[in-house]
């Protein structure tokens, strides 16, 4: 995870989020790559396109241009390469577009925020960064003070298909030295039994050498409710799951699950993309 983009509307959400974007970068040499988006009214956007410039396109270019000068003098980004770019156009759209186009290997966003992010990171805007976004997004959330990495949960079904996302996840954990918390929840929907279940994460595992971990079975009325629970319940860090494209996740989430998961927990949620 060389090449961090870190979307941004200015607001202290924003900056939670890089924030943690700093410590990853210092843990690994990495670059972050600043974007802010600057969605325009139609008859700007015409003028932008042709290559004319109003005053208050550039008004807005240079305010941009101010915040980013300021952001780069935080005492937290010493040391790292900043990029920082202004793009017109729709966030969702922008930072899919950017994030291929640069080559970028995590997305890193604050929960909240005060104009286009707060949009965009609440409802169905969430899904959409999460499920369409081939790399990795790490979601941060609203009020905290830092970022830990020192307990990593990952819950799954543990089905073939999350064997190459879970492959990164085992490298990112290895960045932080961080303890893996392999967790499969059972409800009433979807019961195996302590040896079935046992059995399917050990051949999981048996794939990968992980340094720190362990194997979980929890049993709760729903998915969403028996992550959040079992993650408080060993007080972890950051949530992780896996994303595919049709449907929020693959078939061991399903619905709006992802969506709920990534508004109401109150930790980081992380985001590896199923690929086919």
């Amino acid at each position: 995870m060389k090449r961090i983009l870190v979307p941004t509307d200015f607001s202290a959400y924003a900056e939670d989020a890089l924030k943690a974007a700093a410590q990853i970068a210092k843990k690994n040499n990495s670059e972050i790559f600043l974007l802010h988006m600057l969605e325009l009214p139609h008859q700007m956007s015409d003028a932008v396109t042709g290559g004319s410039s109003i005053p208050e396109v550039m008004l807005f270019m240079e305010k941009a241009q101010e915040m980013f000068e300021k952001i780069k003098e935080r005492s937290y980004l010493k040391d790292i390469p900043i990029t920082e770019t202004v793009q017109f156009e729709k966030a969702f759209d922008g930072i899919i577009t950017f994030s291929k186009k640069n080559k970028i290997d995590l997305i890193v966003m604050g929960s909240h925020g005060t104009s286009g992010l707060e949009e965009m990171l609440i409802g169905s805007n969430t899904e959409k960064i999460v499920r369409h976004s081939e790399i990795p997004v790490l979601v941060i959330k609203k009020n905290k003070d830092n970022f830990k990495t020192d307990s990593i949960v990952f819950a799954s079904d543990f089905s073939k298909e999350a064997k190459k996302p879970f492959k990164k996840l085992v490298k990112f954990a290895a960045i932080f030295d961080s303890h893996l918390h392999l967790v499969m929840i059972c409800t009433p929907n979807s019961f195996k039994t302590t040896i079935v279940a046992e059995k399917i994460m050990k051949d999981f595992v048996s794939d990968f050498e992980i340094k720190k971990y362990n194997t979980h079975i929890y049993n709760d009325a729903n998915i969403e409710k028996g992550i959040l629970n079992f993650t408080n319940s060993i007080n972890g860090d950051i949530i992780t799951m896996c994303t595919h494209n049709r449907t929020a996740l693959s078939h061991f989430f399903n619905g709006s699950i992802s969506e709920d998961l990534v508004n109401h927990a109150n930790k980081p949620v992380l985001a590896f993309k199923i690929q086919k």
